[in-house]
C-alpha cells in the first residue's frame, strides 16, 4: 500500500511531452529572479558559470562560501557584484594579521551623557558580508565569525544580538600564497556551506575579457548593475526551497554518501552531520533552478563535492601521495548505489 503511495505522489509528465514535467510547486518566480542575477553579473563577469551557479545555489539554501583560488580569476568582484544584484546591506572586511574581534563584531562605549556602556556594532551586522583573504587573520579573530555564522546572532556582554534577515557570508582566500596566512580552523571551514575552487578561464573567455575591459575603458563596472532582488524576495525563494521533495531513498543515499566519509582508509576525518544537512539542502536549490520541485540522484552528486572536500582530512600517508579531498569525494560517491 505504501508503495503504491509513494507511487502516485511522484511527478507526472504530460501525454504530449514525456520530457516535460508539471511541478507542484511554482518555480517561475525563481528561476526568472536566478536568471535576471546570472544576466547582471554577465555585464562584468565573463565565464566562471561554475562559481556563479553555487553562489546562487549558496544563496538560496541560505549557506555561507568560501571561495579559493589563484589571485586574478574574480573572487572578491563576482562576490561584490553578485550582493549588488541584490538590494540588501552589504559590507566587504578586510582580513589582515592585526585584526581583532572587535574589529569585526564591535565593543561596548562609555558615553558620558548617560555613564552607561552602549554597544556599536561591527561590520558583521549586515545582510552580505565579503570577508577578502579569510586566511589572513589568526585564530582569535576566526573564532570571532563562529556564533554569528551558525546561529545568527551574536553574544556580547551577555546579549543576544540577532542578525537580520538574509545573513549570508562570502569568503575569499588564496590557495598558493603561504606567507602571513593561518590555516582555517576545521570548525570554521565546517560552518561554509560549500568551498568553490575558481579555475583560470580558458583562452576564449580570456580574450573575451581582454574585449570587453578595452570596451569598458575607465567605466565604473557597478555603475552597470542593478539590483534585481529584495530581502523579502531572498526570504520567500529561501522558503520555498524548504518545500522541494526529497524522496526517503535520496535521504538514505545522501546520509551513505558522508558515513562512508567516516570509515573511509584513505581519510583522518570524515564528515559530520552537518555536512548531510547541507547536501539536502543544496540539492533543493539546485533542483530549483533546473526548474524541478523534486531531487534526483544527479543533483547530490553535482553537490557532494564542493560540499565535503573542505571538511574531510586526508590521511598523511594519502596526502604524501598526491590524493585529493575532492578525488577520495568522487571515488565514495561512484561506490555507493544510485536509488532507483
Amino acid at each position: 500500500m505504501e508503495d503504491q503511495n509513494q507511487e502516485q505522489q511522484q511527478p507526472k509528465a504530460p501525454e504530449n511531452n514525456p520530457l516535460e514535467f508539471s511541478n507542484r510547486i511554482d518555480l517561475s518566480k525563481l528561476r526568472e529572479a536566478v536568471t535576471l542575477v546570472k544576466s547582471e553579473l554577465g555585464k562584468v563577469i565573463i565565464g566562471q558559470q561554475d562559481m556563479i551557479e553555487l553562489l546562487m545555489i549558496s544563496i538560496l539554501a541560505n549557506g555561507h562560501s568560501l571561495i579559493e583560488g589563484v589571485p586574478g580569476v574574480a573572487k572578491t568582484v563576482t562576490a561584490k557584484l553578485l550582493a549588488k544584484t541584490m538590494n540588501v546591506d552589504f559590507n566587504r572586511i578586510q582580513f589582515t594579521p592585526d585584526l581583532m574581534p572587535s574589529d569585526i563584531l564591535g565593543t561596548s562605549i562609555f558615553n558620558v551623557k548617560n555613564s552607561e556602556f552602549e554597544f556599536k556594532k561591527g561590520p558583521i551586522f549586515s545582510n552580505i558580508i565579503l570577508i577578502d583573504e579569510i586566511n589572513r587573520a589568526p585564530a582569535k579573530t576566526q573564532a570571532a565569525l563562529f556564533e554569528a555564522m551558525a546561529e545568527r546572532q551574536i553574544t556580547i556582554d551577555n546579549m543576544e544580538y540577532e542578525m537580520e534577515p538574509p545573513f549570508l557570508v562570502f569568503a575569499t582566500q588564496n590557495p598558493v600564497e603561504q606567507e602571513g596566512t593561518y590555516r582555517l580552523p576545521e570548525a570554521q571551514l565546517d560552518r561554509f556551506l560549500f568551498k568553490i575552487n575558481v579555475q583560470y578561464p580558458s583562452l576564449e573567455e580570456e580574450v573575451q575579457i581582454l574585449e570587453s575591459k578595452h570596451r569598458q575603458k575607465n567605466m565604473d563596472v557597478e555603475s552597470m548593475i542593478v539590483s534585481v532582488l529584495s530581502a523579502e524576495q531572498i526570504a520567500e525563494y529561501q522558503d520555498t526551497i524548504k518545500e522541494i521533495i526529497i524522496e526517503d531513498n535520496l535521504l538514505k543515499y545522501i546520509a551513505s554518501i558522508v558515513n562512508s566519509t567516516r570509515t573511509n582508509a584513505n581519510l583522518y576525518l570524515g564528515a559530520s552531520p552537518r555536512a548531510s544537512i547541507a547536501i539536502m539542502d543544496a540539492s533543493k536549490a539546485l533542483a530549483a533552478i533546473n526548474g524541478r520541485d523534486f531531487v534526483t540522484p544527479d543533483d547530490i552528486k553535482h553537490v557532494a563535492g564542493p560540499i565535503m572536500a573542505h571538511r574531510i582530512i586526508l590521511t598523511p600517508e594519502r596526502e604524501m601521495e598526491g590524493f585529493t579531498a575532492e578525488k577520495v569525494v568522487q571515488q565514495i560517491v561512484d561506490s555507493i548505489e544510485v536509488p532507483r
